[in-house]
């Protein structure tokens, strides 16, 4: 299997050198800045192709790792010089291949989605933890089995998903990943007005924040719920919404603690909710 990449970002540069360290061959990558193709190149000991046509006869499967917005147009480009036999792959978590490669059958050629549930924040360093990352696969019934097969190999978790269940999938993901950046800037936020500058807090914060996610990973967030709304304490819930002086910080806590109700009623079957729920409407 020879790989091409058109996009040289940090998803590209990261799957490129994560793939050439488990032994893919990579053939290289094409960049609309042929500095950027270079420079990718030299990390992952392969070429920088000034011609995307090139990099495509020269690749089994071509990943076009650029933005979700600019997916289709490069496959427009890319299925033009010839795909047949070929993989055309994406790391969109919120696209699916039909959106992404509607006429790809008509071409010859298979199309995937290949999401790592993983924060690739770093062009040269997140590669390094991607052995950790759970993949989530879509696309070709003729091939898929090849890809999951290929990830488990290199140690990684896969499930091979819908394209229909792609929009819950990517907001499952921001959910539990995007979304907390928000509560914890908020978080942050009042405790700087208690006194605590962000470096404070954030030590502060580390070793309750670490222990509750460790604690919702290993028994589910039903049994890992504490705090004011799982015990009820409809006095504590207001104190925290008049402390609060924005709309938008008001009604982000009520929202949460809302759906935190339906967890508690799970954890305390048959437990009176109904104050709780009115002062948090």
């Amino acid at each position: 299997m020879k790989i091409g990449f058109i996009g040289a970002g940090k998803v590209g540069f990261s799957l490129g050198r994560y793939f050439a360290e488990n032994g893919i061959f990579i053939t290289g990558y094409f960049s609309r800045v042929l500095q950027s193709a270079t420079e990718a190149a030299r990390f992952t000991k392969s070429r920088a192709y000034d011609s995307m046509a090139e990099l495509v006869t020269d690749s089994d499967v071509i990943f076009l790792t650029v933005p979700d917005d600019a997916i289709k147009e490069v496959y427009d480009q890319v299925k033009a010089f010839g795909i047949s036999g070929k993989q055309i792959c994406h790391c969109s978590g919120a696209m699916s291949v039909s959106d992404a490669f509607p006429d790809i059958a008509r071409y010859g050629a298979s199309g995937f989605s290949i999401h790592p549930l993983f924060p690739i924040s770093s062009k040269y360093d997140s590669f390094k933890e991607l052995g950790k990352a759970f993949f989530c696969i879509e696309g070709s019934d003729e091939f898929i089995g090849v890809w999951d097969e290929l990830l488990r190999k290199m140690g990684n978790g896969t499930k091979m998903i819908s394209s229909e269940n792609k929009a819950q999938y990517n907001a499952a993901c921001a959910i539990s990943s995007n979304l907390v950046c928000a509560l914890a800037a908020e978080s942050l936020s009042l405790m700087e007005k208690c006194g605590f500058s962000q470096t404070e807090a954030l030590k502060a914060f580390q070793p309750l924040v670490m222990s509750h996610i460790k604690r919702i990973l290993a028994v589910g967030p039903v049994e890992a719920l504490s705090g004011p709304v799982e015990r009820n304490d409809v006095g504590t819930i207001r104190k925290h919404i008049e402390c609060m002086e924005s709309d938008t910080d008001k009604s982000m806590y009520k929202a949460v603690s809302m759906k935190l109700i339906d967890v508690a009623q799970q954890k305390n079957n048959g437990a009176d909710y109904s104050d709780m729920i009115r002062a948090l409407r």
